[in-house]
């Protein structure tokens, strides 16, 4: 499955065109390395989102093409959240 429909279906980002941009700024690795929107994920693939002033990591436990939203966090789990400093700035 590609990355930002995952990112959808499991609705850690909302909208596909959102997860997107989100992909193609370089502020998603998987396994360590930087991925595209098109990148193919799998199950047990560790994906690091930055969001802002935050960074999740997450786990995959789950593809689906189609969830219900009560289900759809079992597609995942969250590994740790770390907020960002700014002394980089």
């Amino acid at each position: 499955m590609r990355l930002d429909k995952f990112l959808k279906v499991s609705r850690i980002i909302k909208r596909r065109t959102l997860a997107k941009e989100v992909a193609d700024q370089g502020r998603i690795t998987i396994n360590g390395t930087v991925a595209k929107a098109s990148t193919e994920v799998k199950v047990g693939d560790e994906l690091k989102i930055r969001f802002g002033q935050k960074i999740v990591t997450a786990k995959i436990n789950l593809l689906k093409e189609t969830v219900r939203k009560e289900e759809a966090d079992a597609m995942y789990s969250i590994i740790s959240e770390e907020k960002l400093t700014d002394s980089l700035f």
